[in-house]
């Protein structure tokens, strides 16, 4: 027995380390499988609409930004008065997010419309602008409508300086039939999880500047682009990401009619999306405009799904926090040659004059008003546009810039009244168009003219009680018009312009013509003419 036992010693205790052996490497691959299945958190930074914006200003109660303080889909107020945004506390912010996650778990997007539509962005033509996002390091940007301002030629160049791709699936180049300046998407890996940003511009840029600033690109739908470039990055990432400058109303539409796009990061629409919304198995997240909002969209992801998300907004308040010193060094220097012009003081005002999108619009009342009174026209028509801020206080130049930025002209021309009714049909439809991808333009701004504006009527009865200069509207007589160049060529659909008669265009720039006007007052006070148009939208 003893023999035996001694015998069998070795055996055993061959075995217990085979099953020791076979236990520590089954407990190696479950922790190795526990390790795969254990969600991975990446940091999306993104930014959109900032127009150039690099800037703090003070927010107001009653307005929030242009576009979204009269918005009827996704209404946004500040909920007080304080400054915000600044490209300085805009890096301060992406620094910090930075540091405490670590730069594999970090990308940095923005949304489009970003150089152009401020007065410092027009002197240096969009460079000052991509100089402050190289400073911190962007990851791709997709080409909005506003970043064709200063022309094809000129966002080429700008796009070669930023370190940076800035691209579009949905815009291509005419000669090459291809994306404009390359291909529109990028793969990014984090963590180990390879991420596909795919770029969308906006449809309808032809119908929102000077045509010119385009020639030779065409304009085509986000959703057609995604299904050809679906596939192709589907093959190459395991998360599908939409870099969209198509606005809210369209993501939500893109959304629900094409499976596999993970996470929608918007622009356009100058919309807050929070919470973020969620269609089908897609999220979509934006984060308003001006540099105001430093969003970060949080994605767990887990087996290469997203499991989790969170939409955090970083709202700059400066009595929240710090601005980047370097940053801010950097904004001093790029102001210096041209400080005198950008501060320039044209006028003051004790009021809030604000520009609305939606409804009518204080500082474009103030601008058609003065458009009808020094041209002894019977009315004045602008169209209604999305960016700027409210003035207050002391104005400066670069102010009045922020909301008058590009060269138009001022143009006279004469009109029946059916042209004007079926004009202001045209910006009913703009405000409620029944093809979401047709959406352009806000409420058109006018001066002159009273109206109501009835968006739950059938197409052709939503304008009424149409009186100018308090007379009912005449449909065959002619009226004197003043308005500028972008509306004659067709801007936002409104074509009407182009098929008057008696069409005068001036030298006249609009910005100058307003900035000279506002130097011969005292004090800017409230529009006189506020109220002219009604609208019933519920």
């Amino acid at each position: 027995m003893t023999n035996n036992i001694k015998y069998f010693l070795p055996f055993y205790g061959m075995l217990a380390l085979i099953i020791v052996s076979c236990n520590t490497n089954k407990k190696t691959v479950l922790q190795n499988n526990a390790m795969k299945n254990k969600a991975k958190t990446i940091a999306i930074l993104h930014t959109n609409d900032m127009h150039g914006s690099y800037m703090p200003f003070e927010t107001t109660l009653d307005n929030a930004t242009a576009q979204t303080g009269d918005s009827i889909d996704n209404l946004m107020r500040f909920d007080r008065k304080a400054f915000i945004g600044g490209f300085d506390y805009m890096a301060a912010a992406i620094k910090s997010i930075r540091t405490e996650k670590g730069n594999d778990r970090v990308i940095l997007l923005d949304g489009g419309d970003t150089f152009s539509d401020d007065q410092l962005g027009n002197l240096t033509k969009g460079e000052a602008m991509i100089s402050m996002m190289n400073q911190v390091g962007y990851d791709l940007l997709a080409l909005g409508n506003h970043d064709f301002d200063y022309g094809l030629e000129r966002t080429d160049e700008l796009q070669k300086l930023a370190n940076f791709p800035m691209r579009a699936a949905n815009i291509i180049d005419e000669k090459t039939g291809a994306p404009v300046f390359g291909e529109p998407y990028i793969i990014i890996e984090k963590q180990g999880i390879s991420i596909a940003i795919l770029s969308l511009g906006y449809r309808n840029t032809p119908l929102t500047g000077n045509s010119k600033n385009i020639e030779g690109l065409k304009f085509e739908t986000g959703i057609d682009a995604i299904k050809k470039y679906l596939p192709i990055i589907s093959k190459k990432a395991a998360i599908i990401v939409l870099l969209s400058h198509e606005g809210m109303a369209v993501d939500k539409v893109i959304a629900e009619e094409i499976d596999g796009v993970d996470l929608i990061v918007g622009a356009h629409s100058h919309d807050v999306i929070s919470p973020p919304i969620k269609i089908n198995d897609t999220y979509i997240v934006q984060a308003l405009s001006d540099g105001a909002i430093l969003g970060e969209t949080e994605i767990q992801v887990s087996n290469n799904k997203i499991i989790a998300l969170n939409a955090n907004y970083h709202y700059l308040w400066h009595d929240k926090m710090s601005p980047d010193p370097e940053m801010k060094n950097m904004i001093s220097e790029l102001r210096k040659p041209y400080k005198s012009q950008l501060e320039e003081k044209i006028i003051k005002t004790n009021t809030v004059i604000g520009r609305q999108y939606k409804s009518e619009s204080p500082f474009d009342k103030m601008v058609t008003s003065f458009m009808v009174d020094k041209f002894k026209a019977d009315a004045a028509f602008l169209p209604g546009v999305g960016y700027g801020i409210s003035l207050k206080g002391e104005i400066t130049s670069e102010d009045i810039y922020k909301l008058l930025p590009h060269p138009a002209k001022i143009v006279t021309l004469e009109m029946t009244g059916e042209q004007i009714r079926r004009t202001l049909e045209q910006t009913a439809t703009n405000l409620n168009p029944i093809d979401k991808l047709k959406t352009v333009g806000g409420l058109i701004q006018s001066s002159g003219i009273q109206y109501h504006l009835d968006l739950n009527k059938p197409i052709g009865q939503r304008i009424d009680a149409i009186k100018i200069q308090n007379e009912d509207l005449n449909p065959t007589k002619l009226y004197k018009v003043v308005t500028h160049t972008g509306m004659i060529n067709g801007i936002h659909n409104y074509d009407e312009f182009g098929k008057s008669t008696n069409i005068v265009k001036t030298d006249t720039v609009l910005t100058e013509f307003v900035m000279k006007n506002l130097k011969e007052m005292e004090e800017l006070s409230y529009p006189k003419r506020m109220g002219e148009v009604v609208i019933k939208d519920k």
